[in-house]
Order: structure tokens, then sequence, then C-alpha cells
């Protein structure tokens, strides 16, 4: 089963929009395996950041992820790196399709309301920063035989 990680930036925190991501992941099928409402350190947005350190946009990207909690979790099913990253929508929220979370609820890219990881491998990687192997919970849900062949 393939995981990824998602996280509700400050801006979908602030404006109330965790329960609207959750709602739309487990719609979807998605199951959740973890989940944790947390304040980033700016160390912690450096790590998490790291491919963007030097960029143009690196000061104030690391600025707004410590600005306001983060709700971070993990997603599993098939395809799930795909599937949440079709269910966010485009980086850039007028370019995202109709339907998405970023298309319904985002205006500029600096305000896009979630981060998915964009990879299996990222998603690997990014898991086992933002969670411990110990918070992550194998389960089956009663309609799994429905979502997954």
């Amino acid at each position: 089963m393939e995981q990824t990680l998602v996280f509700v930036k400050p801006d979908g925190v602030q404006r109330g929009l965790i329960g609207e991501v959750i709602a739309r992941l487990e719609r979807r099928g998605l199951r959740l395996a973890a989940a944790k409402f947390m304040q980033v350190t700016e160390e912690f947005a450096g790590q998490h950041y790291a491919i963007h350190q030097g960029k143009p946009f690196y000061d104030k990207l690391i600025a707004y992820i410590i600005s306001a909690p983060v709700m971070a979790m993990v997603w599993e099913g098939s395809n799930a790196v795909e599937a949440v990253r079709q269910t966010m929508g485009a980086t850039r929220p007028t370019e995202a399709a109709p339907g998405s979370i970023r298309h319904d609820f985002g205006l500029e890219i600096g305000r896009n309301l979630t981060h998915a990881s964009d990879s299996v491998e990222n998603a690997k990687q990014e898991i086992a920063l933002w969670f411990k192997p110990g918070e992550l919970v194998s389960w089956q849900r009663s309609i799994d035989e429905w979502v997954f062949e």
C-alpha cells in the first residue's frame, strides 16, 4: 500500500480547512495512517525545505511555514501520491482543476493551503522526517475491499 505525506499549511489551518482536506481524502477512498497538529520550528522547516535553500523564495517560505501550526498526516492507498496530488490540484491555485482543493479555496501560490509529496521516493523521505515509525497506525477499514482491488 502506497503512503504519502500531506500537511495543511498555516493558511489552511487559519481558514479552518483541516476538516475539508480530511473529508475529501477520505471520500476519495484513501486511509489515514497518522496525524498530528504541530508548530513547525525554523530548524525543522529548514530540513523539510532543504531542496529550496538558496532560492529567492526560501526565506519567505520558511517564515510562512512557521507562522502558524500545520496539520501533518500520512495517507495510504493505491496510487496514493498521485491521487492526493490530483485531489489537491496544481501548485498554482489558478491552474488547479475545478473541484480540487486548491482550485476551490486558493488564489495564490504562496497561500496554496496544502503540501503533498510529489513522488513515492520523496513521500518515504518526508514521512520519515515528519513521523516516527511508531506514530503510523496499520489498520483495515471494513470498506477497504470495496475501495482497493
